[in-house]
């Protein structure tokens, strides 16, 4: 592949692992549709770093969830206060520029914590145990998008 090819290649990876940071775009999606199409172009010996790279992002989506369902188990929180803060999280992006994302993420976990607890203590409670979890799963998916980035670098400009 031309180094032009590799740049590309390259700088879709960064669009995405920047997807995963600001959840926005699908990153790791993004990240290994890049690596596909750098194995299906360079071929051979690519393949193995594909699966490689794909294999260390799959490891980290199965443990992202693990992750976030236990620790929101132990906080006694349920799923659906995860999935309003980010359906408000996602109407805030388009409300409130930069930062509405997580302050419409928090005010939905807290207004469903406070439906669910009658307490804006506990909700409080509740939706930052939710934030703490959302921030571990973005955090494992970050590690483990490097760590295939690491291994596409190595392989691509290795040889």
């Amino acid at each position: 592949m031309p180094l032009w090819g590799e740049l590309l290649v390259a700088a879709v990876i960064v669009v995405g692992l920047i997807g995963i940071v600001v959840p926005i775009l699908p990153g790791t999606l993004l990240i290994a549709c890049a690596l596909f199409v750098w194995a299906l172009v360079v071929g051979g010996w690519a393949w193995s770093v594909f699966a490689a790279a794909v294999l260390a992002l799959v490891v980290g989506e199965v443990i992202k969830y693990l992750v976030a369902g236990k620790s929101l188990r132990t906080d006694g929180i349920p799923n659906r206060t995860v999935v309003i803060g980010g359906l408000v999280g996602i109407v805030g992006f388009f409300v409130v520029p930069v930062v509405g994302l997580l302050l419409g993420f928090v005010v939905g976990a807290v207004l469903s914590e406070l439906g669910r607890t009658r307490s804006l203590e506990q909700a409080w409670r509740g939706a930052l145990a939710a934030l703490k979890a959302a921030a571990k799963t973005i955090g494992i998916e970050l590690l483990f998008a490097l760590v295939a980035t690491s291994i596409w670098t190595g392989g691509a400009f290795a040889w």
